[in-house]
């Protein structure tokens, strides 16, 4: 009997831009093959984001948000209108969407800003967002805002966690009347659980592991 061939999917590529004066984390995560791509929170400098896009052939698919503080995206009203796709965010976080323009320029100082990218896709907890080979798991991840999600890649072990957990010990605000410090913490021991080697993605700051966080949420 002739055994079935296999295939090795290749990994996906993972680009980090720092954008804003936030300098928010803004990640496209592509198929090596097919150039296919997902851009994970644009906020802001969408010029920067085309460029990236274009130098390094990738063809964005979708635009997700880990939730939806201005910092976040800023960008995604003209990466919208520039390459024709739609804009993803879990539905409990769609006011913050709706307040980016009023929020932006108080906290920026600033009088013009692009306006809030209408949304096209409503995410739900454990759905999938695909871009060629590309497989993001939907991890809703509450506590810093309703709708803060976090994306697994199961393939390559990483999770872009949005503002939900930092590198050294740290997490999300919650001093906002809409965030929980009671759930955001369930949230970050959701998140806790995966293996150690798996590799956590900010919004912010630099990447760190599992491994190197845990230990600063012991209790």
């Amino acid at each position: 009997m002739r055994e079935s061939p296999t295939y090795h999917m290749k990994k996906p590529v993972i680009t980090t831009l720092a954008v804003g004066q936030m300098a928010a984390n803004c990640y496209i995560v592509s198929d090596p093959d097919t150039h296919e791509g997902i851009i994970i929170d644009p906020g802001d400098d969408p010029e920067y984001i085309s460029d990236t896009l274009l130098k390094l052939r990738i063809r964005p698919a979708l635009i997700v948000a880990t939730h939806g503080h201005f910092d976040h995206i800023m960008g995604a009203y003209a990466l919208k209108l520039g390459f024709g796709i739609p804009f993803a965010i879990h539905p409990l976080d769609t006011f913050l969407v709706d307040r980016m323009e009023e929020t932006a320029k108080h906290f920026l100082q600033v009088r013009y800003v692009d306006p809030a990218p209408s949304v096209d896709r409503k995410l739900a907890n454990r759905g999938i967002i695909a871009a060629g080979a590309v497989r993001l798991t939907v991890l809703h991840t509450p506590g810093h805002t309703p709708g803060s999600i976090c994306l697994y890649e199961k393939h390559s072990g990483v999770l872009f966690t949005g503002d939900t957990i930092f590198a050294n010990g740290s997490v999300g605000r919650t001093d906002h009347s809409y965030a929980s410090p009671l759930t955001l913490a369930a949230s970050v021991r959701r998140i806790l659980s995966y293996p150690a080697q798996t590799r956590l993605m900010p919004g912010h700051g630099e990447e760190t592991t599992i491994g190197d966080e845990i230990g600063f949420h012991v209790q």
